[in-house]
């Protein structure tokens, strides 16, 4: 099984997993949110150590080993992007795996468990024609950057709250919406799988002030984030003060 499908099969097993701990366990709220960051972050490194035991492995749900920093190939893996969403019953939650290759994000996975989806950079489609009328742009539902909103207010773009990451990103992938635009208090787990995927998609994923996103640093955080299609980039760019570079 090569890194795409491999990651692709994991995200979906530990998708159906959270499902059924959601459905079966009882549990509500934090709680259920904190045993499916657990139990999800459980079987996706199992499954790694297994299938892939040279490679290094970075993930929200567990210590940092600094020697990945000098590793060529690091899974880069959140668990349970959403968790608030996840322990709501929305569907806006995901599962992220991803393999940075030289801190290149090369190879994603991003599973929409309550969608029945997984969207990986092997398969991917390119998102269809832009529609007419007003762009589109995803945002986080509790913490929408000024960033994004003084973009939204210059293209008069459409504001869409939502929760995960991953969710988000998908949502510019499959044509639900045309931007998605973070600043502010994401890591490497946060945006790898779904850098990979956008980027074999097709569309423009960089940092906010135009340069590229790199992986598997000592420090994990990534605050910022744009993805969308290559025709809005100079436009969104130039919202955001940027030269577009």
């Amino acid at each position: 099984m090569n890194d795409v499908k491999l990651a692709a099969a994991i995200a979906r097993e530990a998708g159906e997993l959270l499902i059924r701990i959601r459905q079966t366990c009882g549990e509500e709220g934090k709680a259920l949110g904190k045993r499916g960051d657990a139990e999800a972050n459980a079987l996706i490194i199992e499954r790694l150590r297994a299938a892939r035991p040279d490679d290094s492995v970075l993930s929200e749900e567990m210590k940092d080993d600094q020697k990945r920093c000098s590793a060529s190939r690091v899974w880069i893996v959140d668990p349970l992007d959403g968790t608030r969403e996840y322990s709501e019953h929305r569907d806006d939650w995901a599962v992220h795996i991803a393999l940075a290759i030289d801190g290149r994000p090369a190879i994603g996975a991003v599973a929409l468990p309550d969608r029945g989806v997984v969207f990986d950079s092997e398969s991917v489609d390119p998102p269809m024609a832009r529609r007419l009328g007003r762009p589109r742009i995803v945002v986080s539902r509790t913490r929408p950057p000024k960033s994004a909103m003084q973009v939204a207010r210059v293209l008069d773009a459409e504001v869409i709250p939502m929760g995960s990451a991953g969710a988000k990103a998908m949502a510019v992938v499959d044509g639900r919406a045309e931007i998605y635009l973070h600043a502010g208090g994401q890591y490497e787990w946060d945006n790898c799988a779904p850098a990979a995927v956008a980027s074999a998609a097709g569309l423009h994923v960089t940092r906010l002030d135009g340069s590229p996103l790199v992986y598997n640093r000592p420090d994990p955080m990534l605050p910022d984030l744009l993805i969308c299609g290559a025709a809005l980039a100079g436009p969104v760019l130039q919202a955001l003060g940027c030269s577009g570079g």
